[in-house]
């Protein structure tokens, strides 16, 4: 996808599908998981090859015995 439309991609109402075939609410979800999980995602695209996601979480502590 071109520079633009990376802009938007994470926008609630952002879907490459047409009219009527979905919601477009699949990565506004995944980027407010992974928000209030005190993670960062980001995209990156090369038009005509594909898209890149990266997700990054912090380490959780061990669990207490």
């Amino acid at each position: 996808m071109n520079q633009e439309t990376l802009k938007k991609v994470f926008r609630p109402s952002f879907t490459t599908k047409p009219i009527g075939k979905g919601p477009g609410l699949g990565l506004s979800i995944v980027y407010g998981i992974v928000k209030n999980h005190q993670g960062k995602i980001s995209a990156s695209s090369i038009p005509g090859i594909g898209t890149a996601f990266e997700i990054s979480l912090p380490i959780s502590p061990p669990p207490v015995a």
